[in-house]
């Protein structure tokens, strides 16, 4: 048996929050979906994100509880520069102020590092490499 690994799903307490954030960042989510059952995206390179809404799951899964706390699930997006880092992060944080996790930052493994959460508490790192590495 061969599997391939092609699809990423959020159950999110909000979806119209989630979708907005997510939009934010780039991705090309089809707008009039706030009121979906699910919705899907297809990344580059083939890679399907999708979000279901509590409802939806619940739909078969009644007892299903949304759970708390940070580090759930994480994703990362890779910028051209450090300035671009910079930028996101600051963007994200004006649009999303309780995205606001870690600010953008020079890490010991040569990238410009930030993080932000999404709506629903999942982590966003946003990461470039350092000038330095990027030129070598």
């Amino acid at each position: 048996m061969t599997l391939a690994f092609d699809f990423i799903g959020i159950v999110t307490a909000d979806l119209p929050a989630s979708l907005s954030f997510y939009r934010a960042l780039g991705l090309d989510i089809p707008e009039g979906q706030d009121d979906a059952p699910h919705v899907e995206t297809v990344l580059p390179g083939g890679m399907t994100l999708a979000w279901d809404p509590v409802s939806t799951v619940r739909g078969f899964r009644p007892d299903f509880e949304l759970p708390t706390g940070e580090n759930r699930i994480g994703f990362a997006f890779s910028a051209a520069t450090p300035a671009e880092v910079d930028r996101v992060y600051a963007a994200i944080v004006e649009r999303f102020p309780a995205a606001a996790s870690m600010a953008p930052w020079d890490a010991p493994w040569g990238q410009r590092y930030s993080t932000v959460l999404d709506p629903d508490g999942n982590s966003i790192d946003l990461y470039a490499p350092l000038e330095a590495d990027s030129a070598a």
